[in-house]
């Protein structure tokens, strides 16, 4: 587990004949020529919007197989980025870094993204349940009174939220989108996005999964709007085990929350430097990945 954990290749790409075109808190994206990128998911995890120094064994490629999963999956509502995952199709000066890229890459098309973050919740949990209680309504969206934290609603609401480059994203009303991307656009990718959650969030629970919530990005490619980035990963959605469901209170997850835990435990002020944390919690936050590919593809990750 240490040498996984310490594995820079897991931590930091670095591909010096490529262009680097964009790197995240987990991602790498790399230019392959006008039309083509490369998306690189790394074992990074951040919390309270900082990188921490240790990696989550195959965390990336969890991500990566998940969207994978998910793009195959939707299709039928909306067309994909993804041009190909199978190294052995890249182009020929990736392949010396085969071992690297296999199962945590996918060549893409370029996109013309929107500038906004598409937000579906079916749950009142997170950000959403602390605007519920000042004002009983979420992004403009008024909602019924009573609700009690981690209930489900009546149904999903589309709670759209300008991407920060940085630091949290912001919560907006869906007038504030039509501003940023036109009243028409709107209406498509809240139409596609409710469309999306409702076929995933019906297929994850009949796995044994809730998704709570989630967050879409689409750009345009040639294909018209196209679905892009990641999707309904660990990472961009809010995944719930649904035998522990309980409302009332906060859910146990599938995602980094163990790791939000354990910082708050060991009260870290949330300012850099991030902390290490101990290998313990990297490999239970790593099963907590891993089980949620397993629950959800019906599939092992060979780890």
């Amino acid at each position: 587990m240490t040498s996984e954990l310490l594995d820079p290749v897991l931590l930091q790409t670095d591909f010096p004949e490529l262009e680097l075109h964009a790197s995240g808190k987990v991602r790498d994206v790399y230019q392959l020529d006008n039309d083509h990128l490369l998306f690189i998911a790394t074992d990074r995890i951040s919390a309270f919007d900082y990188v921490l120094a240790t990696g989550i064994p195959h965390k990336g490629r969890v991500l990566s197989q998940v969207s994978l999963f998910w793009f195959d999956f939707l299709q039928d509502i909306v067309p994909n980025h993804v041009v190909t995952a199978d190294v052995a199709k890249y182009p020929k000066s990736l392949r010396p870094y085969a071992d690297q890229l296999r199962g945590r890459s996918m060549l893409v098309m370029r996109a013309e993204m929107f500038p906004v973050e598409c937000v579906v919740r079916g749950y009142i949990s997170g950000s959403a349940w602390k605007e519920y209680r000042a004002n009983v309504s979420v992004c403009g969206i008024k909602l019924p009174s009573g609700l009690r934290e981690s209930d489900q609603l009546p149904e999903p609401i589309f709670t759209p939220a300008t991407k920060a480059a940085s630091g949290h994203d912001e919560n907006i009303s869906f007038e504030q989108m039509t501003k940023l991307v036109g009243p028409e656009v709107s209406r498509q990718l809240r139409e596609l996005s409710l469309k999306i959650y409702v076929k995933a969030a019906d297929y994850a629970r009949q796995r044994g999964i809730i998704i709570a919530d989630t967050k879409f990005e689409f750009g345009r490619t040639a294909q018209g709007i196209t679905l892009a980035d990641e999707v309904l990963t660990p990472d961009s959605s809010r995944v719930w085990p649904a035998d522990k469901y309980q409302p009332g209170r906060a859910q146990e997850s599938f995602d980094k929350q163990y790791v939000r835990d354990y910082l708050e435990e060991i009260r870290w002020n949330k300012q850099p430097p991030a902390p290490t944390l101990p290998a313990e919690v990297a490999r239970r936050t790593s099963g907590k990945y891993l089980e949620a590919y397993r629950r959800l593809t019906g599939r092992e990750l060979d780890v």
